[in-house]
């Protein structure tokens, strides 16, 4: 006898709506910082942002292709002086110049991948450091730029955007926040699509991912190439924050690159939460010790070495393995 079944619906379980509350809260704060963040607030915002949109580029580098890059200050250099070339001599808006300059970073990103990609392992972080130095010294090259000595955007340029200085600062505040939202989700939306599942195969077994048809080196190609425009247009906006680049300033290994790498990898290489949480743990580090000299390069080398020894995968990666929490999941399971 055929028995009877009855389909109930599935209620949802508990916390289901938790991590978008908890996005949504965070976002509607940041949008509303103007309203409630003095100046110098926003100004830490702005940079918090900056870089939490470079963290997220590096963690999608690393974190899911495999591809260690320490020459990441290429592009941000790239980008910032690309921007000030369009910014000051070719007259386009600083709006436009910023997109225009991310897409001629991800051009020149292509012969420089080229050859970054004939390196394998260790030889390829050292072989994209090489490439980052190569872009410094020639910056230093042209005297329309100012040399070694940099260049400066003119007030007229910077007064483009606003009239007001409160203007200004508040279209510079929602530009950072535009890049932090759009690395973050930009990232997340990735990881959803197919391209996710590539990703993810790649990063737990290359050659599995082989196996099955994805062409890794083809992925992984096209992930460098994005990752630098996305960088380059951060270091557009970095450097008309700052109003003046320089080579040592563009290209700096230690700002663009160390501190990055310490953020991604306390705050867990592999997820997107880990950018989030190592960002903030990185700027309240900042703002306690940055007077101590020396001795704050030495404390997050510590701290960076202790997350490491203690657990590999950083605080989000160890919390998620204990917890199963995730505010962006990516994962994907069969019922």
């Amino acid at each position: 006898m055929a028995s009877l079944t009855t389909d109930l619906p599935r209620r949802p379980a508990p916390g289901r709506f938790l991590p978008a509350a908890v996005i949504a809260a965070a976002v509607v704060l940041l949008a509303a910082a103007p309203w409630w963040a003095g100046r110098a607030d926003l100004r830490l915002l702005m940079e918090a942002l900056s870089y939490l949109a470079l963290a997220q580029m590096w963690n999608l580098l690393a974190g899911y292709t495999g591809l260690v890059s320490v020459g990441q200050q290429a592009f941000v250099g790239l980008g910032g002086y690309l921007f000030f070339a369009l910014a000051i001599f070719s007259g386009l808006p600083l709006l436009v110049a910023m997109p225009a300059a991310a897409l001629a970073t991800g051009l020149v990103a292509i012969p420089a991948g080229w050859i970054a990609f004939r390196l394998q392992g260790a030889y390829f972080a050292i072989g994209t450091w090489v490439i980052a130095e190569v872009f410094r010294l020639s910056a230093a090259q042209f005297p329309a730029l100012g040399g070694g000595s940099g260049i400066s955007l003119p007030v007229a340029v910077a007064r483009s955007l606003s009239e007001s200085r409160e203007g200004r600062e508040m279209a510079m505040y929602f530009l950072a926040l535009g890049l932090g939202l759009s690395a973050t989700f930009g990232v997340w939306a990735l990881l959803r699509a197919r391209w996710g599942m590539a990703l993810t195969a790649i990063r737990d077994s290359g050659t599995a991912a082989e196996s099955i048809g994805i062409s890794t080196r083809r992925v992984k190609f096209l992930i460098y190439v994005g990752t630098a425009a996305m960088t380059g247009l951060t270091g557009a906006f970095l450097f008309l924050q700052k109003l003046r680049i320089t080579p040592d300033a563009a290209f700096s290994v230690n700002d663009w690159t160390a501190f990055v790498i310490f953020i991604v990898v306390i705050g867990g290489i592999g997820t997107i939460e880990g950018p989030v949480i190592g960002t903030i743990l990185f700027f309240a580090l900042r703002q306690v010790a940055a007077d101590w000299g020396s001795w704050y390069l030495m404390l997050l080398g510590a701290i960076a070495i202790a997350v490491m020894l203690v657990d590999k995968r950083g605080i989000w990666g160890a919390l998620k393995a204990r917890t199963g929490w995730a505010l962006f999941p990516v994962e994907r399971r069969l019922r």
